[in-house]
């Protein structure tokens, strides 16, 4: 679990946050971000950008060992963009996979909002969701899940 985690928070901090270079999709409509260390393949896919869906993919050997499924959109888009959402949420998790974690009950503040993120379980089963604030208003939130793949 240890090995497995560590890569994970690897392949966040070098993924999305980092602003890694897109790869060619394997679904029509997907934008796709993909790490690779040793024997370890992280596969970020989703659809959307403002309002969107996707899925996290951990292989090891080739076999998918791990997995998470997101949904996360813009609640007030009359106030806030994709865009004011993507600057915190880089930010703040940039910091958090800075302390070797990407499940963590975690608030940082950013020029452009609070972020807040609140989960429950751990690497092998989980469910969370986290939100940003602007001038005490939820403007953005995602729901996410996931854990363990086994045969």
């Amino acid at each position: 679990m240890t090995e497995l985690k560590h890569f994970i928070v690897k392949a966040k901090a070098n993924s999305y946050v980092n602003n890694a270079p897109k790869c060619l999709p394997s679904r029509q409509d997907a934008h796709e971000i993909q790490f690779q260390e040793e024997r370890y393949q992280y596969v970020d896919s989703y659809f959307g950008g403002t309002d969107f869906l996707g899925q996290e993919v951990v292989y090891l050997d080739g076999k998918a060992v791990w997995a998470m499924n997101y949904y996360g959109r813009i609640i007030t888009p009359s106030l806030y963009d994709g865009e004011q959402a993507g600057k915190v949420i880089c930010q703040s998790l940039s910091l958090l996979y800075q302390s070797g974690e990407f499940l963590k009950n975690f608030e940082h503040t950013t020029p452009w909002g609070h972020y807040h993120d609140s989960f429950s379980g751990d690497i092998r089963t989980f469910t969370g969701y986290e939100w940003i604030t602007l001038q005490e208003e939820k403007v953005y939130e995602l729901h996410y899940h996931g854990g363990l793949i086994k045969d």
